[in-house]
């Protein structure tokens, strides 16, 4: 977008005031993420007390804003603002007040890698996947942070117990995100999103059941992740008062808690995009409408939009389904924590992961429909063609529009998914990579390799 405007400007990326849009339009997205993320807050908030009313055989918030309590959202926030902001005597006073914030920013940053819809995204990153497993795990540091500044042995222990948890469970959590990785073979969220259009059992979710498994060992790693229930022994409010929070109050408070629904909607998210087709529904109605770029720029903005509250809903549900455990399951001894992570979470993603590896290499072409169960449709990457000839998929062919560079990593990944199958191609070899000699001019046949 900052190259559009400054091109209409009539500049270029060398303009002297070139940093002034690039700032601008980085602004700008900044806003559009964090009103995201304000409002999704509120309605969390919201769910959650209506989810916990429903399971409990409650009715939740029914005076403030109608019969379902829509404004209790704004009325917890006004009475968050209203409290006093207190410091206890003991604490060290600007870690204390940074604390919140540390924890906030992660979870606010790793929106900036997330695709909403396709090329909607603030950071178009080739390492989104690094990217969002690296800095949502930075939170733990903002709660370790407001423990120990705090200056009371209730609020240092919860720091501790969250150190211990969320490292622990950042491995068996990274193991199920490399899973949809390593099927892809990339680790552009957007191009891992697009891999999975069309129908749903496209769908990495069901590529093959080691993937099954990993999903829900990855949402259950993410349920850790984010201090909740049954995993909030950082909290405990019957060990330890409050926990890591037990000395804030007001504002800094909440901003520990936005922290916590902003992580719990990222890592849906990636889910989502991991396993559950991304922006892409469960049946494509978005090209069945014909609302795609090809059809023109108002169609593709409405196939986006469509698209985006696609990923929306995908993201409440994985929230929905934290809330849901949380209400449902008793909280379990610190022991029993990291009892789950090392001797079951961790084994049966090894498992997982292994399982998938040998799946894709002897199942390439799936085992139902022709495609599900093994086989990933070809999506064109950024800087390649968009659309690849005939027979690009086709075991044994390297297509015409791959670099010269890159033919010879496209025979040999031929040669490994069908091994007993020789690479056929003409003038796309690796022979073609140097002119042959004059001996071997005539005695080689073209095409062939190794003369």
């Amino acid at each position: 977008m900052a190259d559009w405007i400054i091109q209409q400007l009539g500049g270029d990326a060398a303009s002297p005031w070139g940093w002034v849009v690039y700032l601008g339009v980085a602004l700008v997205q900044v806003g559009v993420i964090l009103a995201i993320v304000m409002t999704i807050v509120p309605f969390a908030t919201w769910a959650e007390r209506k989810i916990a009313g429903r399971i409990q055989d409650r009715l939740g918030p029914t005076r403030v804003g109608g019969r379902f309590g829509w404004l209790q959202p704004m009325a917890d926030g006004l009475k968050l603002l209203c409290k006093e902001d207190l410091i206890p005597r003991d604490a060290d006073g600007f870690l204390f007040r940074l604390a919140p914030y540390a924890a906030f920013a992660p979870a606010f940053a790793v929106f900036l890698a997330i695709p909403f819809a396709d090329g909607w995204v603030a950071q178009h990153l080739n390492t989104a996947v690094f990217f969002i497993l690296a800095v949502g795990g930075l939170e733990v540091f903002g709660i370790v942070l407001g423990g120990y500044a705090s200056g009371s042995k209730w609020s240092l222990l919860g720091a501790m117990r969250e150190g211990a948890q969320v490292v622990s469970y950042e491995v068996p959590l990274t193991f199920s995100a490399v899973i949809p990785v390593l099927i892809a073979g990339t680790m552009d969220l957007a191009a891992i999103g697009n891999m999975q259009r069309g129908w749903f059992w496209n769908w990495f979710l069901f590529h093959d059941p080691f993937t099954f498994a990993a999903f829900w060992i990855y949402m259950t790693c993410a349920t850790a992740g984010t201090n909740r229930a049954p995993f909030d022994l950082a909290e405990a409010e019957s060990e330890l008062v409050a926990g890591f929070h037990t000395e804030y109050s007001g504002f800094r408070w909440s901003a520990f808690f936005m922290g916590e629904y902003a992580s719990m909607t990222a890592f849906s998210g990636l889910a989502a995009i991991l396993f559950l087709g991304g922006w892409h529904g469960p049946m494509p109605v978005v090209s069945a409408l014909g609302l795609t770029a090809q059809t023109g720029p108002l169609a593709g903005f409405l196939g986006n939009l469509l698209g985006a509250a696609n990923f929306l809903c995908k993201c409440m549900m994985g929230v929905v389904f934290m809330m849901w455990l949380r209400w449902t399951l008793p909280r379990l001894r610190i022991d029993q924590i990291i009892t789950m992570c090392w001797k079951y979470c961790f084994p049966l993603v090894c498992i997982a992961f292994f399982g998938a590896i040998l799946w894709t290499y002897f199942l390439p072409d799936g085992l139902l429909f022709g495609r599900p169960l093994g086989t990933v449709p070809e999506v064109a990457l950024p800087g390649a063609p968009a659309k690849a000839p005939a027979g690009a998929g086709i075991a044994g062919h390297v297509p015409d529009h791959v670099p010269e560079a890159g033919r010879a990593v496209a025979a040999c990944r031929c040669v490994a998914r069908n091994p007993a199958r020789p690479v056929q191609a003409n003038r796309n070899t690796i022979a073609d990579q140097s002119p042959p000699g004059p001996s071997q001019a005539k005695s080689a046949p073209e095409g062939r390799l190794g003369g």
